[in-house]
C-alpha cells in the first residue's frame, strides 16, 4: 500500500483494524500494563477477563493477569494454575494471580489469544473470593 492509498482509506476504516472486540468475561488477552510500580505486573503479557459482561458504562474491563507457573505457587490461594491447549491459546503453563487485579482501559487491550473454561473461571472467581476475603 502506498502514501497514496493510505489517504484513501477512512477513519472508519481505520477503526475497523485497529480497535479489537468488544473483550467477554473469560477471554484471554494480551494487555499492556504499561507503567507500573514496585512489584506489579509489568510489560504487554496474557491477562483473563474477570468483570461481568454486563457491568459498566466506560471503557473499562477488570483483568488479572497472568504469569509463569512457579512450582511454589502450588499453596498459594491467589494462583490459579493454567494448562495450555487450544481454547486459552496459552504457550506455557501459566498462573492467574488473583492477587493482582485491576481495572483497565480497553485501549491497553492488545489482542485475543483464546478463552477459559467455566471451571477455571470458577476457580478464579474464588481465587478473587478468598484475596478479598468475601464470605
Amino acid at each position: 500500500m502506498n502514501v497514496v492509498q493510505m489517504l484513501m482509506i477512512s477513519r472508519e476504516e481505520i477503526l475497523l483494524i485497529t480497535e479489537p472486540s468488544e473483550p467477554k468475561r473469560g477471554e484471554i488477552w494480551i494487555v499492556n500494563l504499561g507503567s507500573t510500580v514496585g512489584t506489579e505486573m509489568k510489560k504487554s503479557r496474557p491477562t483473563v477477563v474477570i468483570n461481568s459482561d454486563g457491568v459498566g458504562k466506560l471503557p473499562i474491563k477488570l483483568i488479572a493477569p497472568i504469569t509463569d507457573w512457579k512450582q511454589n505457587y502450588v499453596n498459594n490461594l491467589w494462583h490459579v494454575k493454567l494448562v495450555p491447549n487450544k481454547s486459552n491459546g496459552l504457550s506455557k503453563i501459566s498462573a492467574v494471580d488473583a492477587l493482582q487485579i485491576r481495572g483497565v482501559d480497553k485501549k491497553r487491550l492488545i489482542k485475543k489469544i483464546g478463552f477459559l473454561s467455566a471451571t477455571e473461571m470458577q476457580e478464579i472467581v474464588t481465587a478473587v473470593a478468598l484475596v478479598i476475603d468475601y464470605q
